[in-house]
């Protein structure tokens, strides 16, 4: 389940990423 580890890893650096620069949405 490595696969599904990195996936969510990603989705929450990138809501995080949109949530710090709104302006770039």
């Amino acid at each position: 389940m490595l696969a599904l580890f990195i996936t969510s890893l990603g989705v929450f650096f990138y809501m995080v990423y949109v949530l710090l620069k709104p302006e770039r949405f």
